[in-house]
């Protein structure tokens, strides 16, 4: 009898601890002391946030979510390339599109977010059993890495040939929302490790812009890959935040107290410290631009701050407890408000209320904040050839892109071997089952 109520004491004060924490925990909290974003470092957002949108339009001539604001960017359907619906893709990736922005010297590739009507995005995004998928020193979500794959072997050419008859003054740019975020990353991280394969295209004209990012990459691969991809999560948006394996999530419909008790459970008596070492967590990818439109125990919307950095420790690791969890993870949204954030910083409205927590102050160029972050990613025990002392960053794009120069007539999967790290199979779909939906994206594990 004595040892039940021990049990339940601790229960209820395991439980009341975390319902005190989670209360009082804001998701302006996550960013409190990164250092506001520029205009220049931030002006892409919104094209990007535009360009994924229109891949959910049925009629980009007569779109259903027109800019709400004036100075909102509008795409032109005329140039727009290719357009691959569900039919299209047959349920291996969600839909997206190619798109040549004349106007900022672009070549985009949108990829659209988690359809709910649609079981075969919900078998994409559960497809990732437990331990992650080791790959390029790090791991990442088996699901969307396969996604990324197929993805590439259909459209890589494409790419590399738009990028050759539009000049070299050219970039290209990545993006997706939600489920198509981790896509995104995915694939920026492939097409970094092989830059010869689009006419060596410089590393710095690379981008992938993740909108709502679903957790897809380990910490260390994170960090290594910011100065690439870079992550917009509004407010409170629950997605990025959500470590817990998704299939327990959809499963826990039926079960939600038992959801509850186990992330309660977790977040108590966890540390953070313990989190950071534990090499198959996943996180959301790169660079990390936090829009803040609200604030603790204040009523309505305020002129939305960006904040940004590249964290390491508090890389938004708090579900929120609010009702807008969910209304922050919808693209419209996010376009409207990183869009009204632009036209704030460009009227020099910044806030200027220094933040409580004054760490991250005084971050000097991007590079150095990068190396700073790689360097205290290895400090956590998490290494990586690229956060190895001596070796930079170009040095690892021009070793990446010269040992795959001989493999110019390979397709992805080949390449992509090249930076898995086992030799145990990746689980992709059979001959058999594959029939139906084209050919299967076949990848097989070398021994390194």
């Amino acid at each position: 009898m004595g040892v039940s109520c021990g049990i339940e004491c601790v229960f209820c004060l395991g439980c009341t601890r975390w319902a005190c924490r989670r209360c009082g925990y804001v998701g302006a909290d996550d960013s409190a002391a990164w250092p506001p974003a520029t205009p220049n470092e931030f002006a892409h957002v919104p094209r990007a946030c535009r360009a994924v949108l229109a891949a959910y339009e049925d009629d980009l001539a007569r779109p259903r979510w027109a800019p709400a604001r004036p100075g909102g960017y509008r795409m032109d359907p005329a140039a727009v390339v290719k357009r691959a619906s569900y039919a299209d893709t047959c349920g291996r990736c969600p839909p997206y599109l190619l798109y040549v922005d004349r106007a900022a010297r672009e070549v985009v590739l949108a990829v659209r977010g988690l359809n709910l009507g649609r079981d075969a995005d919900y078998r994409l995004l559960l497809d990732n059993p437990p331990g992650s998928q080791s790959f390029d020193g790090g791991y990442v979500h088996l699901g969307l890495l396969k996604a990324a794959a197929w993805l590439l072997n259909r459209e890589a050419d494409t790419l590399c040939r738009l990028l050759r008859d539009c000049g070299p003054e050219y970039g290209l740019v990545l993006a997706g929302h939600s489920l198509g975020a981790g896509v995104a990353a995915l694939m920026a991280v492939m097409v970094v490790n092989h830059l010869d394969r689009f006419g060596e295209i410089p590393r710095t004209r690379v981008r992938c812009y993740a909108i709502s990012p679903a957790r897809c990459m380990s910490l260390n691969l994170a960090v290594k890959y910011a100065d690439v991809i870079h992550s917009v999560v509004l407010q409170d948006d629950f997605l990025p935040r959500t470590p817990t394996p998704l299939q327990h999530i959809f499963g826990s419909i039926f079960c939600l107290p038992c959801l509850l008790f186990l992330v309660c459970m977790r977040d108590t008596f966890i540390s953070e410290g313990r989190k950071l070492k534990d090499p198959k967590r996943l996180y959301a990818p790169g660079r990390m631009y936090h829009i803040v439109e609200r604030k603790f125990c204040r009523c309505g919307r305020f002129p939305p701050v960006v904040r940004t950095a590249i964290p390491v420790e508090g890389r938004f690791e708090h579900i929120i407890l609010s009702c807008n969890a969910m209304f922050d993870h919808g693209i419209i949204w996010t376009e409207r408000e990183a869009q009204k954030a632009l036209e704030v910083m460009l009227k020099g409205n910044v806030m200027t209320t220094p933040p409580a927590r004054q760490q991250m102050d005084g971050r000097g160029s991007l590079q150095e904040e990068h190396t700073e972050a790689l360097e205290r990613a290895l400090s956590l025990h998490r290494p990586h050839p690229a956060s190895q002392p001596g070796v930079s960053f170009q040095d690892q794009a021009s070793s990446c892109s010269s040992d795959s120069a001989s493999s110019r007539t390979m397709n992805w999967d080949e390449l992509v071997e090249k930076l898995f790290d086992g030799n145990e199979p990746l689980g992709m779909i059979s001959d058999e089952e594959d029939d139906s939906v084209g050919s299967s994206v076949k990848l097989s594990l070398p021994v390194r």
